[in-house]
């Protein structure tokens, strides 16, 4: 399902067509201000809503893909994919429902870990990918790929033992979140496959049904609170720039998978992981052990052999 489609910026008659050394660091910015922001809004403003606050990103999200396809051809991927009744309920909406339930497990899991661990838990993603394919027989376990399993999981586990801030909930929260991404990104290997689907326009198919969800489940598991007292407590301005941010980090995604290559796109994730953690010490506060840095190192080269082998 590969997209490698650099889309311009039609500006005044003129064509723009950002390159890599543009938008990668743009994406890095973007990508690593979306969680900051996040944890900003849900922990040093103490707004404690994050089913609300993925919700308010995806109605946002639903009205900007239909803008933006309406004045520009940034979802001319979407355009182009034509989706029978059946295939949106049989494909679109299981991922959808996998999708929804990454975001606002990942988001929850912040109310109780630092920014630096849960990008550190991150690092088992690609393991749980691979369990996952093997247990539905989509890839046959190797000797290399067993030792990936093993060089990651071991660094997660030793970077999970040094932390000093350990919380079994938000462990077994970010760990459903991690085990919902990967169902999600195999079935879409599964349901989608051959399909021109870049982050934009997969985001302008999910975004709606996602949304209805979560609007749905938001007064039973968090009440009217947030919805009746949001702008009063962080401010529309906050609530805007939260959406926005989150919605520009996709419109820049567009961009990174056309001009990038499969280890641009690998060391840019592993940087923008490193500046994230780097972040959290200085921002937040967050205390990083010595047992967590030779942990998360030790993970992240079992990461990297796992992404280039992958796109090789």
């Amino acid at each position: 399902m590969a997209f490698r489609v650099t889309p311009t910026i039609n500006i005044g008659g003129t064509k723009i067509q950002p390159t890599a050394v543009i938008i990668i660091p743009i994406w890095i910015i973007l990508s690593s201000s979306v969680i900051i922001y996040n944890n900003y809004l849900y922990n040093t403003l103490e707004f404690k809503f994050p089913v609300f606050l993925v919700t308010w990103h995806l109605i946002f999200a639903t009205l900007g893909t239909r803008f933006l396809a309406r004045t520009t051809h940034l979802l001319d991927a979407a355009k182009e994919t034509k989706l029978s009744r059946d295939v949106y309920i049989r494909s679109i909406l299981p991922i959808a429902v996998l999708f929804c339930g990454s975001l606002v497990l990942s988001n929850k899991a912040y109310l109780y870990l630092s920014v630096s661990f849960i990008q550190m838990l991150k690092a088992f993603n690609p393991v749980a990918i691979l369990l996952i394919s093997f247990a539905m027989r989509m890839q046959d376990p190797s000797r290399r790929l067993l030792v990936i399993v093993l060089t990651i999981s071991f660094g997660v586990c030793l970077a999970s033992y040094g932390e000093l801030h350990f919380n079994l909930i938000g462990f077994i929260i970010q760990s459903l979140a991690v085990a919902f991404e990967a169902s999600r990104l195999v079935m879409i290997e599964i349901l989608l496959k051959g399909m021109k689907m870049d982050p934009l326009a997969s985001l302008h198919w999910y975004a709606p049904p996602c949304a209805l969800l979560t609007l749905t489940l938001l007064p039973f598991v968090e009440g009217l609170t947030p919805i009746l007292t949001a702008v009063s407590h962080i401010g529309f301005g906050h609530l805007f720039a939260n959406a926005m941010t989150a919605f520009l980090l996709n419109v820049a995604a567009v961009w990174l998978v056309g001009v990038s290559g499969g280890l641009v796109l690998t060391l840019a994730g592993v940087f923008k992981d490193i500046l994230l953690i780097t972040g959290s010490v200085l921002i937040f506060g967050s205390t990083i052990t010595p047992i967590q840095v030779i942990g998360y190192s030790i993970a992240l080269v079992g990461l990297v052999v796992f992404k280039t082998s992958r796109k090789a």
